[in-house]
């Protein structure tokens, strides 16, 4: 498993983001050191962040011997191919490999009806999920790989999912509560992943500033 010098491989970040907590998997299961440079989320981006990435001006930003790749997904990808390994994240296989380039994406932001709505439709994905998993371990079968990073790095806000939402994993979805948790026991997840309550926090108070009260 090769491991890379801090001053080949940065990651640009914020940490509570979903997105980079992908990345932060990712490297830890390849077993790469990378330097961690932390953005200001919305406010305040660094020139070096502008100059990585100067049309969408967002984290997370992967720089690589000089060069950066962009967009959580296409950095993951990038690492599993670059840092082949033992444990690759993707299947070999063409179609498992389009399978997995799918992940649904969760937003809990509105209020009252849109609220609602928004509620119902988190509550068919998950039921979706649960039933691609099935009583697999992992989504693609016996090994850890790139769905179960996409969706694990939803997990830590799922405490703020549910207080908003008002819906229970544990009741609701079980057989996801028991692939998250079972995810959770490897250290490049558990260590990549942001405290639950900070992001509660955060969201609270970014909720109110956009005029939306809980």
């Amino acid at each position: 498993m090769r491991s890379m010098g801090e001053s080949e491989v940065v990651l640009l970040g914020w940490p509570l983001s979903m997105f980079g907590a992908r990345v932060k998997i990712a490297l830890a299961e390849k077993g790469v050191k990378y330097e961690y440079k932390e953005e200001v989320f919305l406010h305040n981006k660094s020139p070096l962040l502008l100059k990585c990435n100067p049309i969408h001006k967002k984290i997370p930003v992967l720089i690589h011997k000089g060069r950066s790749v962009c967009e959580s997904k296409i950095i993951v990808e990038y690492i599993d191919e670059l840092w082949k390994g033992e444990s690759p994240l993707l299947p070999s296989d063409p179609y498992l490999r389009s399978q997995a380039r799918l992940y649904i994406p969760l937003r809990l932001g509105p209020k009252g009806e849109e609220m609602q709505k928004a509620r119902h439709e988190c509550l068919g994905y998950l039921n979706v999920l649960e039933g691609e998993l099935g009583d697999k371990p992992y989504f693609l079968g016996n090994a850890f790989g790139y769905v179960d990073i996409a969706l694990m790095s939803y997990y830590n806000h799922f405490f703020t999912y549910e207080t908003l939402g008002g819906f229970s994993l544990k009741i609701d979805n079980p057989k996801l509560l028991a692939w998250a948790t079972r995810c959770m026991k490897r250290e490049s997840v558990s260590k990549s992943l942001p405290d639950p309550q900070k992001i509660y926090d955060y969201t609270i108070v970014y909720r109110k500033n956009i005029g939306v009260e809980d």
